[in-house]
């Protein structure tokens, strides 16, 4: 498969800078005290301005034209970047400078249910990342190159087929030096069927051995390797079945097989994974996975296939599963004094056996239904708490204990009806929920101002009530009554 990339520079520029979509813009390199484009946008292009024009030039053409100053080398990062992305499509990816992709697909279609939904899925991706593009699929590099570029009937190419495919083209689409391309313009050599229909040692005599070398790619008479990019290696193993898995019994032993080795590498690099993914490939070309998470970072393959069991009934092998592939796509550093952990008897929240349970926990009623709260140094009540994903993150402020605090602090204050005997005073009675509580004991006020660097507004006086039920709450008034603003209640939290 070649994927060209019509407009690479340009779509790569307009999706860091959405307000270029539309207007007309290029990049431009200094060439012999000449400013040269070397990329347009697709705007550009409609107005006549293409690559290789002087940019004095073009700016006569279009005065609005934006010139962007060529970024050396940026072509071939940007389809590395890219090419490490179309991995998920191929593990065979090659780079084809300056605009292209060479994909070996041998065995991938059928995964997507052919070639033509293959090639139409590849596109659409690319499209919804802002790349225009044109692909083709041929059984060479050198006709699958030549159709991106210069087709128009079909982007695929049956077997058996590459010459007919190539005769209507352009010699432009065997790849040659720009040189023997002049020649064959020249010549009158227009299309490829010309020069097929010659001598092979007349063409060599004539234009030397490069015609014939890409002649004989193009048609699968020689063989052209490629240098697929080679990316990070992540953290994955992989399981291929003799027969085929449908078993419950038989998807627990791969498992267990799949994380013994991940866990023995992982122990190898000091990592430990926080996320596993499980890929199941079926035999009828279909896919199916789990994923589990911890709330610190592990290789132990006993408590990992605790939380994969929980998942396991998820998996539907139908006709069986023929490739088990395990990835740990979050890692973390783990030393072995941090895997001692797991076998001490220490309490809280560095004891094994609770980030086990969380864990477990999280398999069963997903992992946003378990949070961990830290104190943060806000005056402000609703600032002064924060959610943590970690276990191990330590708090930057300790929890205060001069004034108290409710267990449970609502997300937002409610309102609530009082009867107040004088201004400063804490209420007798308040209604909440349309029910009347008598209050038998207050404390207050504690005075909190907002952080006027943060939001102005008004102030708030709380109170620490208890009512007939011996049940206490956290209460406030915002404003004063002598203020311009009507002065409200509310309730903020329950205390214990």
């Amino acid at each position: 498969m070649s994927v060209w990339f019509r407009h690479l520079m340009t779509d790569w520029q307009a999706n860091r800078r959405p307000e270029l979509r539309g207007l007309p813009f290029v990049f431009a390199a200094k060439e012999r005290n000449r400013i040269i484009i070397t990329a347009a946008s697709t705007e550009a292009e409609k107005q006549g301005i293409s690559a290789g024009m002087a940019a004095a030039d073009a700016k006569a053409v279009s005065p609005g034209l934006q010139i962007i100053d060529e970024i050396p080398g940026k072509s071939t990062t940007l389809l590395n970047a890219i090419g490490e992305w179309c991995i998920r499509f191929t593990p065979i990816v090659a780079i084809d400078p300056p605009d292209g992709l060479i994909l070996d697909i041998s065995g991938c279609p059928h995964l997507w249910g052919g070639e033509r939904e293959y090639l139409k899925y590849i596109s659409a991706r690319l499209q919804a990342r802002g790349y225009d593009t044109r692909i083709a699929i041929a059984d060479t590099i050198g006709t699958a190159w030549a159709i991106a570029r210069f087709g128009k009937v079909t982007p695929i190419i049956a077997p058996g087929t590459h010459v007919e495919a190539l005769l209507n083209l352009s010699p432009a689409a065997l790849r040659l030096e720009s040189v023997i391309l002049d020649r064959l313009q020249k010549l009158g050599f227009y299309k490829i069927e010309k020069l097929v229909s010659i001598g092979r040692s007349a063409l060599r005599r004539r234009f030397g051995q490069s015609i014939l070398q890409r002649l004989d790619q193009a048609v699968g008479h020689e063989l052209e390797p490629i240098a697929s990019i080679q990316p990070i290696v992540p953290f994955e193993e992989r399981l291929p079945c003799l027969e085929p898995i449908r078993t419950v019994t038989g998807i627990e032993i791969a498992i267990e097989k799949l994380l013994d080795m991940l866990c023995r590498r992982l122990e190898k690099e000091g990592k430990g994974l926080r996320t596993a993914i499980l890929r199941c490939y079926r035999i009828d070309g279909k896919m199916v996975q789990i994923a589990i998470g911890t709330n610190r970072a592990s290789r132990s393959s006993n408590h990992l296939f605790k939380l994969m069991e929980l998942k396991i009934r998820t998996i539907e092998p139908a006709l069986g599963i023929e490739l088990f592939v395990l990835e740990a796509p979050e890692t973390e550093d783990l030393s072995a004094e941090q895997e001692l952990l797991w076998a001490t008897e220490e309490c809280g929240l560095e004891d094994a056996e609770v980030s086990e349970l969380l864990d477990r926990i999280a398999g069963k009623v997903g992992a946003e239904a378990i949070r961990r709260y830290l104190p943060q140094e806000h005056y402000w009540p609703e600032r002064s708490v924060k959610s943590s994903p970690l276990l191990s993150e330590k708090p930057a402020t300790g929890w205060p204990v001069s004034r108290p605090r409710p267990v449970q602090l609502l997300a937002r204050p409610e309102p609530i009806e009082v009867t107040v005997p004088l201004p400063d005073y804490p209420p007798m009675q308040f209604i909440y929920k349309r029910e009347l509580h008598q209050i038998k004991k207050a404390d207050g006020p504690e005075r909190i101002e907002r952080e006027w660097w943060l939001e102005a507004g008004e102030l708030r006086d709380y109170y620490t009530v208890e009512d007939q039920d011996g049940k206490r709450y956290w209460l406030f008034r915002s404003g004063h009554y002598s203020g311009e603003q009507p002065v409200r209640w509310f309730i903020h939290g329950f205390f214990a």
